[in-house]
């Protein structure tokens, strides 16, 4: 008996040894916090760029210039050619598209007027090359280094469509002088413009779906976390975003609601004697942009000539009919019937 109690003793001894060589507390914390921040990293982290014509790259399938920092812009020419064309207008595509926007006149009918329409893939789309510091201004050059190498001559027309009206926007605000014409198409709103009413906003911004709410916020506020949100409720999109959605999709939203360096809404008009005419196209029926935020736009801008269209939602550049009449508005300068 006292030899068993005696044993008994001794592994009770031995089994409490380990406990001297225990890890504290505090490593473990570490560790834990080290693992957690790699897990964060690597959710953040951008995918690897996929360069179109780069090795394992996707090809290049279309004409593409060489801009002055050497990214590559690749674009589509519609319409009469650029030597005999009167009217000569670079179209900037919205959102989850590309060069190959649809543009409803046909060629026949572009060509009697004179009219050359160039599409390009935005920095990041399709067959452009991404842009990491993107923005306002940066893509008003590409879009003038397009007109030159192109020799569309010292002025040119331009067209934003919905998104892809904040190159627009910068164009206005660097480069006007270069501009023979403006057409905002439905362009898409920063909610966090200085000058915007903070009541309208927010009146508008609550009809959002919430989703779309805490979306904006985040890439406003923490544009890399919103790659997350990108990565876990992506957009449907195809061969737009071959190299890379963090390129393409995610980077236009970042800059379009992002800070841009200049208030819009603050632009003086740049043709005071009226010798070239800008023009604002929305839908009063826009399920997208809100066009409460569009008609404060041309109240605020007098100088913008703003056409509603009655039975407009935000794709009615789309229709051939309302088409025609934008393309006369800008060239022409008739007034829109309705």
């Amino acid at each position: 008996m006292g030899v068993h109690c005696a044993l008994e003793s001794e592994n009770t001894r031995l089994a409490y040894v380990p406990c001297e060589k225990d890890v504290p507390v505090q490593t473990i914390a570490v560790v834990v916090t080290v693992l957690v921040c790699v897990v964060i990293y690597l959710i953040v982290k951008p995918p690897a760029q996929k360069i179109c014509g780069s090795v394992n790259g996707p090809p290049v399938c279309s004409p593409r210039i060489k801009l002055r920092d050497g990214r590559y812009l690749a674009y589509k020419l519609k319409g009469a050619t650029i030597e005999n064309a009167r009217f000569k207008v670079i179209v900037t595509h919205g959102f989850c598209t590309s060069k190959d926007t649809y543009i409803p006149m046909s060629d026949e009918w572009l060509e009697d007027k004179g009219i050359c329409i160039i599409t390009f893939d935005r920095p990041g789309y399709a067959e452009s090359d991404p842009n990491p510091n993107r923005s306002p201004k940066t893509d008003a050059f590409d879009i003038q280094d397009l007109a030159d190498q192109l020799k569309l001559g010292s002025k040119f027309y331009v067209i934003g469509l919905s998104i892809g009206c904040y190159p627009v926007w910068g164009c206005l605000r660097y480069i006007p002088h270069r501009l023979a014409g403006v057409m905002l198409g439905v362009p898409v709103v920063n909610y966090w413009w200085p000058s915007l009413p903070s009541e309208l906003c927010n009146r508008v911004y609550t009809k959002l779906p919430l989703l779309d709410q805490w979306r904006l916020r985040i890439v406003h506020h923490i544009p890399k976390l919103a790659w997350i949100l990108q990565r876990w409720f992506p957009f449907p999109t195809d061969k737009i975003e071959q190299q890379g959605a963090y390129e393409s999709l995610h980077r236009d939203i970042v800059v379009s609601f992002g800070q841009w360096g200049f208030d819009p809404l603050d632009l003086k008009n740049p043709y005071p004697e009226n010798s070239k005419s800008v023009h604002l196209w929305i839908g009063r029926e826009d399920g997208i942009v809100a066009v409460e935020l569009q008609r404060h736009i041309a109240k605020r801008l007098p100088w913008i000539q703003c056409h509603e269209v009655p039975y407009g939602g935000h794709l009615f550049i789309h229709d051939p009919k309302t088409c025609e009449m934008i393309f006369k508005s800008l060239f022409y300068g008739e007034n829109p019937s309705f």
